[in-house]
């Protein structure tokens, strides 16, 4: 149990903890919270080890109840509101007993529940008498996986103390990334700024307003942000450092961010909700390689893939086989380049496309795109073809309305001067529609379902 969690908190007294929408909050406030939810948890009946459904977004309200359930041993699931119409089958893959839903204003409602069944990996979290995390994979494809952790294990990692930093949280409590940024920033004393939206005016608003020094977000937000132009309506020179993760960075972004902000460290960082976040550094601000690994976790390269094995990795899924080997390594699926201690992450194994026994990684095409110009999103994927394996095609938005006739020829003329031939698209699609979900992150799925295209 972290017994030292309460106590940590206590130190920062009336330092500000939390700002922003959803409420502020001083540490002295945080830690009256939780113990408010300690009375009130016992209050509802809500016994350790029993599945707890946090339904809501971030407050001081919520963070209070997140550490108290840890506190009380429970297994928590957090879920937002945006995610809505899949929470009824994510009480049931879960083996839920209670559900709370917390209120901006911290009211609350209660629903029981009775799991229809026992899943052994739960069962041996509550023999531990450790308290738990289940987590659901943003799954772009097919139904999304329940990830079992133990709390205990992930906040290991954050006993030791960094340096605090005012913190923009921009994942959301369902996100590996959002647990990540919530724990690390309380428990060094820094403080989190919350946003009602997440838009690039949202996000630059609270930056210029708080006095924001850390960023954490995706290489999807950043492009939208650079795209946007609305940074230059604020002053954002408290901005130290911008942290990216969750999907490949495309290098014409990265140039572009260095370029925009001279001044700001870039960062790139790297997690699963399977294992947890790797400590990382990347070679500098404008560098795409990275090592990856720190304290409890290890990392190997088996052919040309990189495998990870955590203290802190999840027991297993809730609603799919182990992904684990009998050695307890896990397979990412991403493809890496090797430099040294560096590592260069080309994405998915299985996104990349075979055009003719020549290999293509999306990111590297979708890279080149970016830099042409009215190009606000590009998806590249492979189309089956029955002389070359696979075609490269790439599904574009606009930012401005354009003869598509005369685009076409713009980007093929762009993508013929800068890229070897068979990474040229044999085809261009326009498509107005987002190509992220709810968390920034790329779905690559979309462009092909869309376009009848297979994997």
């Amino acid at each position: 149990m972290p017994g030292w969690l309460l106590d940590r908190l206590r130190e920062f007294g009336d330092q500000p903890a939390m700002i922003g929408h959803g409420g502020s909050s001083t540490y002295c406030a945080l830690v009256a919270e939780i113990e408010h939810w300690q009375a009130e948890i016992k209050a509802l009946g809500i016994a350790p080890a029993e599945c707890v459904a946090l339904v809501g977004e971030y407050s001081p309200h919520t963070a209070g109840l997140v550490v108290a359930l840890i506190l009380n041993r429970n297994i928590l699931v957090p879920l937002s509101n945006d995610s809505a119409p899949r929470h009824e089958r994510s009480f049931e893959v879960a083996r839920v007993d209670v559900v709370l839903r917390v209120a901006e204003d911290g009211s609350h409602t209660i629903q029981r529940r009775t799991p229809t069944d026992r899943h052994e990996l739960i069962e041996r979290l509550r023999a531990a008498q450790e308290p738990g995390l289940i987590l659901f994979t943003s799954g772009s494809t097919g139904e999304s996986k329940a990830t079992l952790l133990s709390f205990a294990r992930l906040l290991e990692r954050f006993e030791k103390r960094r340096k605090a930093f005012r913190t923009l949280i921009f994942m959301k409590l369902d996100h590996i990334g959002g647990i990540n940024t919530l724990f690390h920033i309380l428990c060094d004393g820094g403080a989190l700024v919350s946003i009602a939206e997440r838009t690039p005016r949202a996000v630059c608003d609270a930056i210029a307003a708080h006095r924001v020094q850390l960023l954490p977000t995706t290489p999807t937000f950043l492009n939208m942000l650079l795209i946007s132009g609305v940074y230059k309506d604020y002053d954002l020179s408290s901005l130290e450092l911008i942290s990216y993760g969750t999907e490949p960075m495309p290098e014409s972004t990265l140039k572009s961010l260095n370029r925009t902000f001279p001044g700001v460290k870039l960062k790139q960082t790297y997690g699963l909700s399977e294992l947890g976040i790797l400590q990382t550094q990347s070679r500098d601000s404008s560098s795409l390689w990275v090592k990856v690994g720190g304290e409890g976790y290890e990392t190997k390269i088996v052919d040309g893939i990189l495998w990870i094995r955590a203290r802190a990795a999840m027991l297993g899924y809730l609603n799919a086989p182990s992904p684990f080997d009998t050695e307890g390594w896990f397979n990412t699926g991403d493809a890496v380049d090797v430099d040294g201690e560096f590592l260069r992450i080309r994405g998915r194994l299985s996104e990349i496309i075979n055009v003719g026994g020549e290999k293509v990684h999306p990111a590297e095409v979708e890279s080149v795109l970016l830099r042409v110009a009215n190009i606000r999103e590009a998806t590249v994927w492979g189309k089956p073809n029955a002389v070359m394996g696979h075609v490269v095609v790439a599904t574009v938005s606009l930012i401005e309305p354009e003869d598509r006739f005369a685009m076409m020829d713009r980007v093929l003329a762009y993508c013929r001067d800068k890229l070897e031939p068979f990474k040229v698209p044999m085809m261009i699609e326009v498509d107005e529609e987002d190509h992220h979900n709810a968390r920034f992150k790329k779905i690559r799925s979309k462009a092909k379902t869309r376009s009848g295209g297979q994997s």
